[in-house]
């Protein structure tokens, strides 16, 4: 099967193909210097660069794309762009999560061995979305949004030996190393969402209609959290 993966969770805009499970083309546009995500004006065009990786579209068996948690404009635009491709070209779609993806990642990394993996992203204001996954995939806890102090605080109650990786994770060492998680140096490329792993996944996952692949938010949007706060 050739699966079309592509995730747009984090401030990198993450794409890539691969044919039976072996990727023919990863490619992650990172941000503007300013830090600012690069995802409406790149994404098209690499998603095309990798349909034609694979040898067109016609080659291609099915799409899979991330659904979060994540940047809230991110997903608006990857799952847009996902379920607008998969209805232009009859293909069917497979929403993956962003989660789930980082950890598939995490499970080759040498200090994955005997431990339980912790995905970790920087959610802002304070925040971190997280699960918590068996080596093997198996989720032990759904996603979910905290701060790094209350995530500790449960951690610290699992006494399990935990491997961290992500943006949050790296961002809030400090905490989650208080609480006896290892976390994988700052500059280890494990903190990262990689296509090869939305594609392997999405190969794996049960395809839906595009209009039932939804984002995972976990918490209301900056705009709406603002227009409830300014309410009289």
């Amino acid at each position: 099967m050739v699966v079309l993966g592509m995730d747009t969770a984090t401030a990198d805009a993450v794409v890539g193909v691969a044919r039976g499970g072996e990727i023919l083309r990863d490619a992650a546009v990172e941000p503007d210097a300013d830090g600012r995500p690069r995802h409406s004006r790149v994404l098209l065009a690499e998603v095309e660069r990798c349909a034609e990786a694979a040898g067109g579209w016609s080659a291609v068996d099915r799409i899979a794309v991330g659904t979060g948690p994540g940047s809230y404009t991110g997903l608006r635009i990857g799952i847009a762009t996902a379920r607008g491709l998969a209805q232009a070209r009859g293909l069917p779609l497979a929403g993956v999560s962003s989660l789930a993806a980082l950890a598939h990642g995490m499970a080759g990394h040498p200090e994955a061995i005997a431990r339980r993996l912790l995905p970790v992203l920087d959610a802002r204001r304070g925040q971190v979305f997280a699960a918590l996954y068996e080596r093997d995939g198996v989720e032990v806890w759904e996603p979910l949004v905290a701060d790094p102090a209350s995530l500790a605080g449960r951690l610290r109650e699992l006494e399990a030996s935990l491997l961290a990786a992500g943006d949050g994770a790296v961002r809030f060492r400090a905490e989650l190393e208080a609480a006896g998680v290892t976390v994988a140096p700052s500059e280890d490329p494990v903190h990262r969402i990689y296509a090869q792993d939305v594609c392997a996944l999405g190969e794996s996952t049960a395809e839906a209609p595009p209009d039932q692949i939804e984002p995972v938010y976990l918490r209301p949007p900056d705009a709406k959290r603002w227009l409830q706060r300014d309410r009289p």
